[in-house]
């Protein structure tokens, strides 16, 4: 807890120094303890503090919804139980009933993480994880690689048969395979760049408002800040259907995995 506090000192300490006319310089990843493990820099940062913020956030959420759980349930029951059928109808509608819920745990847990590492970047003298290529690179990485994995494991080498489009001309298919595999291979970029590029974006635009209104004088900082308002909102917003993409194709690659196309 002393680490967890400090280290929340020190962001809001650089968050409300003199204002920086480089709007980027809130993703600037800065190391609180360095650590190493057989030659693997392991150290804690706070891109590394503010995923575990955001795992506390969500585990908060989730036992204090639950927490001595009434038949007619209060507003954050209510909350929790909608946020729970929301993820479990999702996963069901795409990938199926019996496999969705087999993969409810794993589909859950992912939805939730993103969406609050999304959200928490919104407080002040926070750090934003999803607004980094290589955690955004990671996770897409580890899904795809999951999906490829689990599609041989499912269908053997039958499964070479999703990269062959049904229905297709033999003399198209030299060119059409090479297509698809890159489609395929072109999966963890998108997925990865698409959520990483909104929250950079959204981000920066706030921070280049909360600029304009420290420097501005006041009279005319008025015109920044109601904008600033909106534009939480909006990123609010987003945060929320960046989680609920990332998480949909998530299941529709999975989906490709069981039952291929």
């Amino acid at each position: 807890m002393t680490l967890i506090s400090s280290a929340i000192a020190s962001e809001a300490a650089q968050a409300s120094a003199e204002p920086k006319m480089d709007p980027l310089h809130h993703f600037e990843v800065h190391k609180f303890v360095d650590l190493s493990l057989f030659g693997f820099d392991i150290s804690i940062s706070n891109s590394v503090l503010w995923m575990w913020i955001a795992c506390g956030f969500a585990f908060l959420f989730f036992t204090q919804g639950i927490k001595g759980g009434k038949q007619v349930p209060g507003r954050l029951q209510s909350l929790v139980e909608l946020g729970y059928l929301f993820v479990l109808e999702m996963a069901e509608d795409i990938i199926g009933k019996k496999d969705g819920r087999k993969f409810f745990p794993y589909i859950f847990t992912l939805f939730y993480f993103v969406l609050f590492c999304n959200l928490s970047g919104l407080l002040p003298g926070s750090f934003t994880p999803t607004s980094q290529i290589i955690i955004t690179g990671t996770f897409a990485s580890i899904i795809v690689g999951f999906a490829l994995i689990f599609g041989f494991y499912n269908h053997g080498l039958h499964y070479l048969k999703f990269f062959v489009p049904s229905g297709i001309p033999v003399l198209l298919m030299p060119l059409m395979i090479p297509i698809e595999i890159i489609s395929f291979l072109a999966r963890p970029v998108s997925l990865s760049v698409r959520l990483f590029a909104n929250m950079t974006a959204g981000h920066t635009m706030l921070a280049v408002m909360f600029f304009y209104v420290l420097t501005l004088p006041i009279f005319a900082s008025w015109l920044p800040f109601g904008f600033t308002v909106v534009f939480t909102g909006v990123e609010i917003f987003i945060g929320f259907i960046q989680a609920y993409i990332f998480t949909i194709l998530t299941c529709v690659y999975i989906n490709d995995a069981i039952h291929m196309h």
